[in-house]
Order: C-alpha cells, then structure tokens, then sequence
C-alpha cells in the first residue's frame, strides 16, 4: 500500500543507521513492528496478578521424564 508520510529526515537516516538497515522503507517497518510487539508485551504484562490459578498445580511435574 501507498502512503505518504512526512517523517522527519534526520530521524529515519538515524533509524536506517540504528538498525542496520538497507533502505528507509526497512527501517519504518521494523519501527512498526517493534512498535506492535511492545504494545502487545504491555497488554500481557496488565494481566499479571489477575489470572487465577490452582494453587496445587505442580508445574514442575510436567517437567519430569516419563
């Protein structure tokens, strides 16, 4: 998809820079999804303390051989 942006220079020649990248186009794309991922960790980190458990789970069980 076609999108005209007007992003500012000297910040995308930095983020080419940052993270190694070939071309603008790479950059904002790996901004993005660095961008996504982080909002998804901050959505997953609200749930902790909210999950209820069984407190006789034993997690370490599913770790032994059979």
């Amino acid at each position: 998809m076609a999108t005209n942006l007007d992003l500012d220079p000297a910040l995308v020649e930095e983020a080419v820079a940052a993270g190694g990248c070939r071309t603008k186009k790479e950059a904002v794309t790996a901004a993005l999804q660095e961008y996504i991922a982080r909002r998804r960790q901050a959505q997953v980190a609200r749930l902790f303390g909210t999950v209820e458990y069984d407190p006789k789970y034993d997690y370490k069980k599913q770790r032994r051989r059979r």
